[in-house]
């Protein structure tokens, strides 16, 4: 969506690598029992409505931006429900569960206020470290360690702190919580969806701008600024804008930074179509950090918006359309068979659950480059992107610049604000 933004706001071609536009923002249909994808829904819009990399709802961003994104496709508001499911006790905690003791018992939750308020003070070098300092031995133990350890692929040892306003630390609400119920927090308390599905606002973007499809890069050629595609096309530039992960336009280039790169974690996201469980839970989506299978977050697309489902399922939410993430290191896609193997065991441990009854679709979706981390004291990113930019390829959004998650609405102003600047050059 960066590229989209920046494109709208430049005017300049844009070459994309896939055959539609909006990469890992776009929304995809299956009908019940057809495996078969939809770019759009059918007239009679029985079908479910699935996104390639999970749920992505726009939460935060300039007031401006969420103004355009309005205009071009109006929005619905939702307030958050999520928790935190400990399916070994099958116990439910509200999410943060740091601001939530009271539903962990009096002694845990005394155990864990006095470690939150005794924390020392410091720089802790990885996520571990951060993680233990900022919520005490109790807390990691219990959920933050088997959840990262899921959630980073085992990285979270290794890397630096990250993320931090995904767990805001406040030891007045955890006291508070450890109580009474307290108010929401975090970074996504509020969100918003297109009424018509995030494809709409895709389309939308993409009616302004000239894009090339299925243009992928197999090299770019910085000393005489050409791009080479795999169709054999050979273009030149004076510029170039890139939303390429960063990881992967240092290989297209070949430029050398003498550091090692950073690492990055791939997500499969099970999409899956069922008959709503006796027991499904009403939240938007799930942490798990005992799933047995692998996976660390289970969203609910059909508890956002009815929308979500097949027309005929909306007034009595007999279905209900999931996603399911799990994190592997970067780039070791499972083979296929393994892929089925896993999907057949997600869908036993969610009718286990009770959360769903007979499947009507399993759709598996692979997002190689999903989150992107740095080792402590790392310098890549930034060598990386000032020798990209003396060689005139400026990086752009959140995989660009290797950045932190980003928000839909923060990732259109990027390009927007970048796109301008190009506009002017």
């Amino acid at each position: 969506i960066t590229g989209l933004a920046c494109a709208m706001a430049s005017g300049r071609r844009v070459f994309e690598s896939l055959d539609q536009p909006g990469g890992i923002c776009s929304s995809y249909y299956v009908r019940p029992g057809d495996g078969r994808r939809l770019p759009q829904p059918p007239d009679d819009d029985e079908v479910y409505r699935f996104e390639l990399g999970g749920g992505h709802w726009i939460h935060s961003g300039d007031p401006v931006v969420l103004h355009l994104i309005n205009s071009l496709a109006p929005l619905k508001q939702y307030r958050r429900i999520a928790s935190i499911y400990f399916s070994k006790h099958d116990h439910y905690v509200p999410y943060p569960i740091q601001n939530h003791l009271a539903h962990l018992g009096k002694d845990l939750a005394a155990r864990a206020l006095a470690e939150m308020m005794s924390a020392p003070r410091g720089h802790p070098p990885t996520m571990a470290d951060w993680l233990e300092q900022s919520f005490g031995k109790t807390l990691t133990e219990l959920f933050f360690a088997p959840f990262h350890e899921l959630y980073t692929a085992g990285l979270w040892t290794r890397i630096g702190p990250q993320d931090a306003y995904k767990s805001p630390v406040d030891v007045s609400a955890a006291i508070r919580g450890a109580f009474e119920t307290t108010a929401p927090a975090g970074y996504n308390t509020t969100f918003a969806y297109p009424r018509h599905g995030l494809n709409h606002l895709i389309q939308r973007m993409q009616e302004q701008c000239q894009i090339g499809y299925g243009k992928h890069v197999t090299h770019i050629d910085t000393r005489r600024k050409e791009i080479s595609f795999a169709d054999g096309v050979v273009v030149g530039f004076r510029s170039l804008i890139s939303t390429v992960p960063l990881n992967q336009i240092m290989t297209m280039t070949g430029l050398p930074v003498d550091d090692e790169p950073d690492p990055w974690t791939s997500v499969l996201v099970l999409n899956i179509g069922a008959q709503r469980g006796e027991r499904c839970p009403n939240d938007h989506w799930l942490y798990i950090p005992d799933s047995g299978c692998g996976f660390h977050r289970v969203g609910f697309y059909s508890n956002v918006d009815v929308s979500f489902l097949p027309r005929s399922a909306r007034q009595d939410s007999s279905k209900v359309g999931i996603y399911v993430e799990r994190a592997y290191p970067g780039g070791n896609r499972p083979d296929d068979s393994e892929i089925h193997d896993y999907s057949q065991a997600v869908v036993k441990k969610l009718q286990e659950w009770q959360y769903i009854g007979d499947t009507e679709v399993v759709d598996a979706t692979w997002i190689d480059v999903a989150y992107t981390w740095s080792w402590p004291g790392s310098h890549w990113k930034a060598k990386a992107l000032r020798v990209l930019g003396e060689h005139d390829i400026h990086q752009v959004g959140r995989y660009g610049r290797w950045g932190a998650s980003q928000s839909i609405a923060e990732s259109m102003r990027d390009g927007l604000m970048v796109g301008g600047a190009a506009r002017l050059l």
